[in-house]
């Protein structure tokens, strides 16, 4: 009984799949590379992460974005050229599960990138930024307006509001999430 009562009382979060997709494929194929790609994630992640089947089971709903170029090609500094590339790499620098896909029709290109993530990372009104936090939840926003003033000085605004900014991370599920939602803020649907 005391496990169902801890059952009951945990937050449940909707959870929705990301996935970045070349600018320059055909709307089509943009689904079938997402398609693709979920299946990867699915076989992927399904015994160590309890997030594909409960999203399997009740949400089921993809996001698909404009990842922009694909090209695995390096610059000077080592770096990946193609917009796909240089996701797959942050993903994988920030330790995300996500899955990757590509076309063997288009020379394996890098075609499909996914991830699953909560509602924390997405939903900006239950879980706003960590500016609109400070002025909804913890400041008057007339100290918003002078914080603006002072931002000739070299400090950023998480800097300023340590213990609000650990609270906010908190609050949205951890680094990792920041991260996600930083990724995702304003890529455009495929």
């Amino acid at each position: 009984m005391e496990e169902n009562k801890e059952q009951i009382n945990e937050e449940v979060l909707e959870l929705r799949m990301f996935f970045f997709v070349p600018y320059n494929i055909s709307p089509i194929q943009q689904g079938i590379q997402a398609g693709h790609v979920a299946l990867r994630y699915a076989r992927k992640y399904y015994q160590e992460n309890p997030q594909v089947w409960d999203f399997v089971d009740n949400h089921e709903t993809f996001i698909i974005l404009n990842g922009g170029t694909t090209n695995d090609q390096i610059d000077e500094e080592g770096l990946s050229i193609g917009g796909m590339n240089q996701i797959g790499d942050a993903l994988y620098g920030n330790q995300i599960d996500f899955a990757y896909f590509n076309e063997p029709d288009l020379n394996y290109a890098l075609t499909a990138i996914c991830f699953i993530c909560d509602e924390r990372v997405f939903d900006k009104k239950k879980y706003p930024d960590f500016i609109d936090y400070l002025s909804d939840v913890k400041l008057m926003k007339d100290d918003l307006i002078s914080f603006n003033f002072m931002k000739k000085i070299t400090v950023t605004i998480e800097e300023h509001f340590v213990e609000e900014y650990k609270e906010w991370v908190r609050l949205i599920g951890g680094v990792k999430n920041v991260f996600l939602r930083e990724l995702i803020k304003g890529k455009k649907l495929a």
